[in-house]
């Protein structure tokens, strides 16, 4: 049986595909942007926050209570979802709400979990 590599035994470049791809790639600012916003999914915790805001608009005591963890480590985790745009805070009184920022997030997300699930349909 013949053994795959990841790379060409001879160099051959397609000068037709090569031309297409680059005019139709981003920008590399566009590009590191988008390899941060994938950073940000990371962390298991910061994608269990995620998958808990799909449900409602939680405050952080019901978030910390879901995760089982401290408000203080829910917050810097809801900081850096904030920063990345994924999630957004309404205050009411003395309580904060968090909620998915937009439907590109639970797009995001689900796309993720739906390829996680056809590699390992037990996930």
């Amino acid at each position: 049986m013949e053994e795959l590599t990841d790379y060409c035994e001879e160099k051959c470049i397609h000068p037709n595909l090569v031309e297409k791809t680059l005019h139709n790639m981003p920008d590399l600012d566009t590009l590191f942007a988008l390899a941060e916003l994938f950073k940000v999914f990371g962390d298991t915790t910061r994608v269990r926050i995620i998958c808990a805001l799909f449900e409602s608009e939680l405050c952080v005591c019901d978030i910390a209570e879901i995760l089982d963890m401290g408000q203080s480590a829910i917050s810097h985790q809801l900081r850096l979802l904030r920063s990345a745009h994924l999630v957004r805070v309404r205050r009411e009184g003395k309580s904060s709400f968090y909620s998915l920022d937009d439907e590109h997030v639970r797009l995001l997300f689900e796309q993720g979990l739906n390829h996680v699930k056809e590699e390992n349909p037990h996930a």
